[in-house]
């Protein structure tokens, strides 16, 4: 038994790295079986989305969505539709079994609400929303989307950062950008619980806590010379610095790694970084005209 066990470890770790060809944006992304996230959607900032079958690998264009996230446990979609509908935002729910889609009213024109954020038991979609003021957007608070019931319920809040997002923290608060830290919201309504006012940038919208909860991905503060740092969420404090100049993160691989976007000569690298700076795979080349036009990229855990 031990011995079945060993072998199929091996084949599992020696198993090649599969290209993924990615429609619309000419990348092709390699993937392992084993991986601990999986390539889940993708797109150029609002212009195109793209969603992955829920099996296999093909990845089909989304032409009436701005942007699209899979929940953690891999059942629904959240979409954010890309116009209104009788002058009201929207949340598109989808059963991936199914295909039905639930529309969940938001907020009211001209208001949007943005930028999918699930929480971990894939119960609750947090959106950030925002209104255009002096032809900038503006963050103005949040919607929470109770996937179960397709209820959806707005806090509207003043003194934020012009460009805050709101995304979960493991234990169920929001979490959002302030000047040069962030700030920690209660979701019920909106209360600042916890500041952290000179840590550095979360490196969001996508989930900056590790796997496991215990760090916080930023972006260094001016006075360091490392690019990202990582923080301890109970005190805010600096616990590491990695020596490396990512130029994106988009979410960690596991507890000691996250995925990054590096620079590669005149174009990019996706790929994985280790806490010690060091690239230890390279997940998929970018040209630089592809980064340049907002390339996102959505993970889901395997």
């Amino acid at each position: 038994m031990l011995a079945q066990i060993a072998i199929a470890l091996s084949l599992t770790l020696l198993a090649p790295a599969a290209p993924v060809p990615l429609p619309g944006v000419g990348v092709s992304y390699t993937e392992k079986t084993g991986d601990p996230v999986r390539l889940s959607a993708y797109g150029l900032g609002t212009r195109s989305t793209y969603l992955r079958a829920r099996t296999g690998a093909t990845f089909t264009r989304q032409p009436a969505l701005a942007e699209a996230a899979v929940s953690p446990d891999g059942r629904t979609v959240a979409g954010v539709p890309g116009s209104y509908r009788a002058g009201y935002d929207a949340l598109l729910l989808t059963d991936r079994a199914t295909g039905a889609t639930r529309r969940v009213r938001t907020v009211a024109k001209p208001l949007t609400a943005s930028y999918v954020s699930w929480t971990r038991d894939s119960g609750q979609v947090v959106l950030t929303v925002e209104r255009k003021v002096s032809g900038r957007w503006q963050a103005t608070g949040f919607t929470v989307v109770n996937v179960a019931a397709g209820t959806a319920r707005t806090v509207r809040l003043s003194g934020l950062d012009r460009r805050a997002t709101f995304w979960w923290s493991p234990d169920g608060k929001l979490v959002a950008r302030h000047n040069g830290g962030l700030r920690i919201h209660r979701v019920t309504d909106g209360a600042v619980v916890g500041t952290h006012p000179a840590i550095g940038l979360p490196t969001g919208p996508e989930d900056s806590y590790s796997p496991s909860g215990r760090r916080l991905a930023v972006w260094c503060p001016a006075r360091f010379r490392e690019g990202l740092c990582l923080a301890d969420p109970a005190t805010g404090r600096i616990a590491r610095r990695v020596a490396a100049q990512p130029v994106a993160l988009f979410g960690w691989w596991d507890e000691n790694h996250v995925i990054a976007v590096v620079t590669d000569r005149s174009d990019y690298r996706l790929a994985v970084l280790g806490l010690d700076g060091k690239v230890t795979r390279v997940l998929a080349p970018i040209p630089r005209r592809t980064w340049t036009a907002n390339l996102w990229l959505g993970f889901t855990r395997s």
